[in-house]
């Protein structure tokens, strides 16, 4: 019922457009009764008496019906069309700026093929839906309360007769209707795997070539597909056991009315022209009847897609703001850890353990460790991109979890390792730095990254496309690119994610300059596996196993000789 209230909430934007639609299909209905109406006083009265002027008065009519009849079919396609595109809209709306909510852990556990699938297949099934179900089901009642009402006027026998089907029908379409809602459920499910292993294959291709991996993928691929192929077999099972048990009693109809009419001629209870009728008006029943078979199936669907649509949309974002939260005020950019402890997964144990440590504002710090050390989890505990479960993180003396998190990431600057890159243009790109930024802004952040004549050099300049995921530019050019990002943002604070971990030297030398350039005046917090890059920061923090082991200068733990020291000699080695 919940959900229920939730579709038809979508409905309220467009009320004008849902009752205009509505009355189209009202009107169609009301005018498909009169047909047979007409048919059976033509054969009763007018033609026996030859009465020609109510012949031609009559065939006046019925054409005028189906004239009006094609108006209100060209109505009810156009704009209850519309009404279920702008419901998809809505959904597709809302579905997007929630997932925008949702923070890093829920990605870390969902397929982007499932949430493309609910994106793409299931938004257009509710659409299809929001349509044709409420148009589908009022022509329908419609019709058929307005068709058995004349047919019980012209006979009580014949319309008994003609009604026996009835209740088989009914109990055939709710048996089935619910087998079809879990196949569908399950169709859908294995569709969005199959989605999810094309994505991975097309964003991994290049892994999947240069390891001659081609078969191994295809037998991924064909294991996913067998799954949908199935689980389609299985569906199709159901539907043509359902859909031939309804075309059976369908025609039931028809055997029924003549059977019936046949005998109650023999008994000179109805006139042939009576049974003529009521045969028009089993064509006239047998339609609403084809709506409801494919109502029931279409609404299967549906309702398995808008389940699967609230389920996202009843996913929580774990990490929100207060209802008093303020914007986040940045002088000094003094930053704090206070016994910070943070987990990903209980199952997984502890990643960070009571860290503490503090950041002098406009100064660089680095932290280092082995792989696996919780370095990068530490940084992206600063801009809340995962909540820490306990302990805290100050900016200036301000709480993390009492600013918004909008105002607390437009002061913070992220550079990562792995840069993501939009499929788009260098000016998009960098427009999200700052959206508004100008041609000439950008060549300063680009120059400032020492990426200006790189791109002036180019044919097309800041129109050049970058290609998906920046594939058309090099690993280094992809890092200064999101550095001019950066300089564009020009936030207080920075956050450098071994950004230079897999670049060449003179690549590196570059970033580092753009860096060091970058950081003049802020609070920097900078990741590294060459601890070489790192030299120069003011205080160095040693991560292991999520847990500080030692703070200080280059030169005073490598006097220390403790586990800074033989990090740096096995980097330097």
């Amino acid at each position: 019922m919940n959900n229920l209230k939730r579709f038809f909430s979508y409905y309220k934007p467009y009320r004008a457009l849902f009752w205009f639609d509505m009355v189209a299909a009202i009107l169609s209905s009301v005018l498909s009764i009169f047909f047979p109406a007409l048919t059976r006083e033509l054969l009763r009265t007018w033609i026996p008496n030859q009465i020609w002027r109510s012949m031609v008065i009559c065939f006046i009519a019925m054409f005028i019906i189906y004239a009006m009849q094609a108006g209100f079919t060209y109505i009810r396609i156009r704009w209850g069309h519309y009404l279920g595109v702008n419901v998809e809209n809505d959904m597709r709306r809302d579905l997007f700026s929630h997932l925008q909510k949702l923070s890093f852990r829920y990605y870390d556990h969902t397929k982007t093929g499932h949430l493309m699938s609910r994106m793409t297949n299931d938004l257009f099934m509710i659409a299809e839906v929001a349509h044709h179900c409420p148009e589908d089901v009022l022509i329908s009642v419609a019709t058929l309360i307005g068709a058995y009402i004349v047919m019980f006027i012209y006979s009580v026998p014949m319309a008994l007769i003609s009604i026996i089907p009835m209740p088989v029908l009914i109990l055939w379409g709710v048996t089935f209707g619910r087998k079809q809602k879990r196949v569908f459920r399950e169709v859908r499910s294995h569709v969005a795997d199959v989605n999810a292993t094309v994505e991975n294959s097309v964003q991994g291709i290049r892994e999947v070539k240069s390891f001659t991996s081609e078969r191994f993928q295809g037998k991924i691929f064909t294991r996913s597909n067998e799954d949908l192929r199935q689980s389609k077999k299985h569906q199709y099972d159901v539907m043509a056991t359902y859909h031939t048990g309804m075309g059976w009693l369908r025609n039931l109809y028809y055997f029924t009315t003549v059977v019936g009419g046949a005998v109650m001629i023999y008994r000179n209870v109805i006139q042939s022209y009576d049974l003529v009728a009521f045969l028009l008006y089993v064509s006239v029943v047998l339609e609403p009847i084809d709506r409801l078979i494919n109502f029931v199936e279409q609404l299967s669907q549906g309702v398995a897609a808008f389940e699967r649509f609230t389920e996202v949309m009843d996913v929580e974002p774990d990490i929100t703001d207060k209802p008093d939260a303020r914007q986040l005020s940045v002088s000094n950019g003094d930053i704090s850890y206070k016994n910070v402890r943070f987990t990903y997964d209980a199952r997984d144990g502890e990643v960070i353990g009571d860290v503490s440590f503090e950041v002098k504002g406009g100064t660089t710090v680095a932290i280092v460790g082995d792989s696996g050390a919780g370095k990068t989890t530490t940084a992206s505990l600063l801009p809340r991109f995962y909540e820490i479960d306990s302990g805290s993180i100050t900016i200036d003396g301000q709480d993390i979890r009492d600013v918004t998190q909008a105002s607390l990431r437009q002061n913070i600057g992220f550079v990562q390792q792995n840069v993501f890159l939009f499929d788009s243009d260098i000016r998009e790109n960098l427009r999200y730095g700052k959206a508004d930024a100008t041609d000439e802004e950008m060549f300063e952040a680009l120059d400032a990254a020492e990426l200006g004549d790189f791109v002036r050099g180019l044919p097309d300049g800041l129109s050049t496309l970058v290609g998906e995921h920046g594939t058309r530019l090099s690993g280094g050019q992809k890092q200064r690119l999101s550095i001019a990002r950066v300089f564009l943002k020009n936030p207080p604070i920075l956050i450098f994610d071994e950004a230079t971990s897999s670049l060449d030297n003179e690549s590196e030398k570059l970033i580092q300059e753009a860096f060091d350039r970058l950081s003049v005046g802020r609070t920097a917090i900078v990741i590294a596996h060459r601890l070489t890059t790192i030299k120069n920061a003011d205080n160095i923090i040693v991560l292991d196993k999520g847990k500080v082991i030692e703070t200080g200068t280059h030169e005073s733990l490598m006097a220390a000789g403790g586990h800074y020291s033989a990090l740096y000699r096995a980097d330097f080695e």
